[in-house]
């Protein structure tokens, strides 16, 4: 998929104050701005023209504005994010995509989903099952799906306590190749797919970002660096590690269409 627009939140004043079981430390409001900031620069030097949202501290996690919404060929499906605390930063991205003449399609209750957890390959969508996504969400977004001709698969993640999302152990390039690690290496699911595998100390940066001609990548991480170079992939690695500590990572911080 070619992407022109991407869809982008700073961090608020309250960024420290958001969800998170890394325990990795507290994040330095500066470094995450100026981390996000080159983000953005980064999908610029991609092609995409990035629409940049007011920072809200009402909502500490809300610069993940890819749990808001699933953004599809055809329609977005505003989400209903599993932790409560998230569920008002929904109403927060309804009017830009509404702005760019979305067909919009929502998750209702009981149902919840996090963008997160949700995997595009071509027009099959894979959905994790996980802490932030439940079945109602699930089968709630897969009818949507259907109505569009598009098919999908769940993928069960709840007995993984590393795997928040779906997409934290997964990410398409493209071309019938994924970038997987840890326990989904062996789902039966992606064994039709070209694998690239992540080194398990490598884990985090499964979640990188195909944006056209580039694939986006936590730096740090030179295995899969090298790995995408061999393969012939142009990267963009970025610092991350503000949002790393707060259960982020590259692909949450946008919605790219």
């Amino acid at each position: 998929m070619h992407f022109q627009q991407a869809i982008v939140r700073p961090p608020s004043k309250t960024f420290s104050q958001g969800i998170t079981s890394a325990e990795l430390g507290t994040p330095l409001l500066s470094f995450a701005r100026e981390q996000h900031r080159k983000y953005c620069n980064a999908l610029e030097a991609c092609g995409l023209s990035v629409n940049i949202l007011e920072p809200d501290a009402q909502f500490p996690d809300s610069t993940f504005v890819e749990d808001t919404a699933v953004i599809t060929r055809n329609c977005a499906v505003l989400t209903r994010p599993g932790a409560e605390a998230r569920q008002g930063e929904v109403a927060g991205i309804k009017p830009i995509l509404a702005q760019f003449g979305m067909q919009l399609d929502s998750i209702q209750p009981p149902g919840t989903l996090d963008g997160g957890d949700i995997c595009q390959v071509e027009d099959h969508f894979f959905i994790g099952i996980s802490k932030r996504t439940n079945v109602n969400g699930a089968q709630q977004l897969a009818s949507i799906l259907r109505k569009y001709s598009s098919t999908s698969s769940f993928v069960e993640l709840q007995r993984s306590n590393r795997l928040l999302h779906l997409k934290s152990g997964m990410s398409y390039l493209g071309d019938g190749r994924l970038v997987l690690s840890g326990d989904l290496l062996d789902h039966p699911y992606f064994q039709e797919y070209e694998i690239l595998q992540v080194d398990e100390h490598e884990s985090y940066a499964a979640n990188c970002l195909r944006v056209n001609d580039f694939v986006l990548v936590a730096a740090g991480f030179p295995k899969i660096i090298a790995k995408l170079s061999k393969l012939g992939y142009k990267t963009i690695p970025l610092e991350i590690s503000e949002f790393q500590k707060m259960d982020g990572g590259l692909s949450c911080l946008s919605l790219r269409f």
